[in-house]
């Protein structure tokens, strides 16, 4: 008589469409479990794959791999296949941090696609500034890249009379802090920021790879050179490869509401930007 063979930990399991469990629940969890015994180092099963094995449609597989994504577990880009996140980047609050230094130091390589890097005009960022409505303004939009997979959107404003000689940079791998340090001898010391979850709009998610209806995080900062405004920046980051992280001690401050739109005068919780 042959001894039955044991169920090995790897492969698919049956779904059962008799569990109040939804399907794509079920698969979900069956998923987790295959990624937590070593399946898929080299890849990602394709969503055919998926819905062949499993035997369930393709919308059941989409909000499997919507979970799995929200999770941090898988990353999904448009045009090309979804594989694990090995790697979650941790950022500090409440200090002065840059990223592009920080993901170095980390032994993520970072650079960045610059988009936009002109003199422009704009009433509403100049008064975030404290500047008049036509005050000429330098604008650097950037796609910032950690091991060359997109990581956050980002559109600094800085005054032009400050700012002018950071037109001829090249930001494709420094930081933006560092070379208005060097090139204007602007130090930016402090600021404050808001961070708050965001649906991106359609070119935001093509250019950060981004699923339908994906959220990520909205960060609006306002950088300093002692008391003098110096720039004002609006980042999406991806939420499923970024959080961020705060230490804190028993008689911090408590927690106040702000209102859902506050305006651009009003106080934030007191951090540092990053570069």
């Amino acid at each position: 008589m042959t001894n039955p063979q044991p169920v090995a930990d790897h492969g698919p399991r049956p779904l059962d469409r008799r569990s109040p469990l939804p399907l794509w629940a079920q698969l979900f969890d069956d998923l987790r479990r295959r990624v937590a015994a070593g399946e898929f180092t080299e890849e990602f099963p394709a969503e055919h794959r998926l819905t062949g094995e499993y035997e369930v449609s393709r919308h059941t597989v989409r909000e499997a791999l919507r979970k799995l994504r929200a999770d941090g577990l898988v990353i999904a880009e448009r045009g090309r296949a979804s594989r694990l996140d090995t790697r979650r980047i941790q950022q500090p609050l409440g200090s002065l941090y840059s990223l592009y230094r920080d993901l170095e130091g980390q032994g993520v390589e970072q650079r960045s696609e610059v988009l936009r890097l002109e003199r422009t005009a704009d009433g509403t960022i100049a008064r975030h500034l404290g500047l008049g409505p036509d005050a000429p303004l330098i604008v650097l939009e950037r796609l910032r890249l950690a091991d060359g997979e997109p990581l956050a959107h980002d559109t600094a404003y800085l005054p032009a009379e400050i700012a002018e000689p950071l037109l001829a940079t090249d930001f494709g791998h420094t930081s933006l802090y560092g070379e208005l340090s060097r090139r204007c001898g602007v130090q930016v010391t402090g600021g404050r920021e808001r961070i708050q979850p965001f649906l991106p709009d359609i070119r935001q998610a093509w250019l950060l790879g981004l699923a339908d209806r994906e959220a990520a995080f909205a960060i609006e900062r306002l950088g300093r050179a002692g008391a003098r405004p110096v720039e004002w920046r609006e980042t999406v980051v991806r939420g499923d490869r970024f959080a961020f992280v705060a230490e804190w001690a028993d008689g911090t401050g408590a927690v106040a509401l702000s209102p859902a739109s506050p305006p651009a005068s009003s106080p934030a919780s007191p951090t540092r930007p990053s570069a």
